[in-house]
């Protein structure tokens, strides 16, 4: 990280920010192609989850590159100055990592995968019948590697 001022090294804090941030955004990559998209996510210290519908673009770089790099943030906000443009900034925190996705197909499986993304949201667990997730597939990304950054501006 060329900014090692604002990178934070405690996964303690990395964690907080996964566990905070409200969408998390996955880049595939497929051939010479790129692709970025913003899913809703439940994580569980080790693991991202996410779901899809049955056939996509997701899907279609999934099967080619199932490699990915993810990105949360949290705490954004606007740092503007009243008389210099260049002096404007967004304060904020942020997790960058990568890791590897693979489908969960027991429906058991599935159902506690999206328990775990509805209770990112909610602050409680959910009672998913498994045969309600027959129509949706379930993602899992085990992150590898994670980094995080904060600015260290606060907007007065």
């Amino acid at each position: 990280m060329r900014r090692t001022d604002r990178e934070i090294t405690n996964r303690i804090e990395i964690d907080a920010i996964l566990q905070e941030a409200l969408v998390c955004r996955l880049a595939f990559a497929m051939q010479d192609e790129p692709y970025l998209v913003p899913v809703s996510f439940g994580y569980d210290g080790e693991r991202l989850y996410f779901h899809t519908a049955k056939t996509g673009r997701k899907l279609d770089f999934i099967q080619a590159n199932p490699r990915v790099c993810f990105e949360v943030e949290r705490d954004v906000d606007l740092v503007p100055h009243p008389a210099e443009a260049c002096k404007w900034t967004v304060s904020f925190e942020s997790a960058i990592g990568y890791g590897t996705i693979s489908e969960i197909v027991t429906p058991e499986d599935k159902s506690r995968a999206f328990n775990l993304i509805m209770s990112h949201y909610s602050d409680r667990d959910w009672d998913i019948p498994s045969g309600r997730m027959a129509d949706t597939r379930v993602w899992c990304l085990r992150v590898e590697s994670v980094t995080g950054k904060r600015s260290k501006q606060k907007a007065s």
